[in-house]
């Protein structure tokens, strides 16, 4: 497993973490067997990087982590990224919404306390806010609030995860230097962090996490347009309408670049992340031990070359919901 430094934190984190999300829920069923295993063999296999979430289960996530890492003895060799989501209302965050009311001190506060009770632990490595608004880069209070966080102890790093529907949000506040760490959404699909967040990352020496490698499971390749989620799997609303036969379309104009490459579409999806040299570390969700295994052998692999990663920058997909065409 090869590492990567995490930005002006100084961590040296696994290039491929363990991303938490699907163990506490949300991913259809998840038998707590399979992920002790899997997050046990991604342990054992060199991973020390750990991303996960208050909203993850309700803390169902956070809680497995904790109970792994005490068993093992590995509070100290793996860092743990997790988030605090912003006060009831609207997700994300509207222009209108005052940061007082979705992340006040008392709120913020309590909720970090939450989370190292939940993790077991007396310090959060890395500390993020679950989503932001750039209605707040005028007057960042929250980040106050974890800068004073950081300086008693609780926290040692903190940022913040991008706004979906607008990631550049972060760009100023990277800029001025307020974050120690960026979770992006970056993809074979999602490249527009490439134009401008990621070159910001890089110059400002902030450690960049890139979630959603496989687009939510997309460019797995496992999906077809007769796939269908059980009741409470989110990918019900994220491919709800058209949007999963469009996906499906789009999946297999990126196979047949790959054909002759030598490539699985997972290998090239994480490759193809990993190889824009602001990414500290990617964070594919992983369910099982095959999973575990076959995500992590690519980081074995040589580097993708260059000609196959021009290639597949011609899939950038400016994706809205209002837009019906391609």
């Amino acid at each position: 497993m090869r590492n990567r430094t995490l930005g002006r934190t100084g961590l040296k984190v696994s290039e491929i973490g363990f991303g938490a999300w699907a163990i506490g829920g949300s991913w259809g069923t998840q038998k707590e067997e399979d992920s002790l295993a899997a997050l046990n063999r991604a342990l054992d296999l060199g991973v020390n990087f750990i991303d996960t979430a208050a909203g993850y289960g309700d803390g169902r996530s956070e809680r497995i982590v904790g109970r792994v890492l005490k068993e093992r003895g590995d509070q100290d060799r793996v860092i743990v990224t997790t988030k605090a989501p912003p006060a009831p209302g609207p997700w994300p965050p509207s222009p209108y919404c005052k940061w007082e009311d979705r992340y006040s001190e008392k709120y913020l506060r309590e909720n970090v306390e939450e989370r190292l009770k939940y993790l077991g632990s007396d310090r959060i490595d890395v500390l993020l806010l679950h989503t932001w608004t750039r209605a707040w880069n005028r007057n960042p209070g929250p980040l106050e609030i974890l800068k004073n966080l950081q300086n008693e102890g609780k926290i040692r790093f903190f940022g913040i995860s991008t706004p979906e529907h607008d990631q550049n949000a972060l760009v100023e506040l990277i800029k001025g230097g307020w974050l120690d760490v960026v979770e992006v959404i970056y993809n074979i699909f999602e490249q527009e962090p490439a134009a401008e967040l990621l070159p910001v990352a890089a110059k400002n020496n902030v450690g960049v996490i890139a979630r959603m490698p496989f687009d939510e499971s997309a460019l797995t390749g496992k999906l077809t347009e007769q796939t269908r989620f059980e009741e409470g799997d989110f990918r019900n609303h994220y491919f709800m309408g058209d949007r999963l036969k469009r996906t499906v379309a789009e999946v297999k104009k990126v196979q047949e670049d790959l054909e002759e490459s030598g490539y699985t579409l997972p290998q090239a999806a994480l490759k193809f992340v990993l190889a824009h040299p602001a990414v500290s570390t990617s964070i594919p969700g992983m369910r099982n031990i095959k999973q575990v295994e076959a995500n992590l052998a690519v980081s074995e692999m040589a580097d993708m070359p260059g000609a196959l990663l021009t290639s597949l920058r011609r899939h950038n997909w400016r994706r809205a919901f209002w837009y019906e065409g391609r």
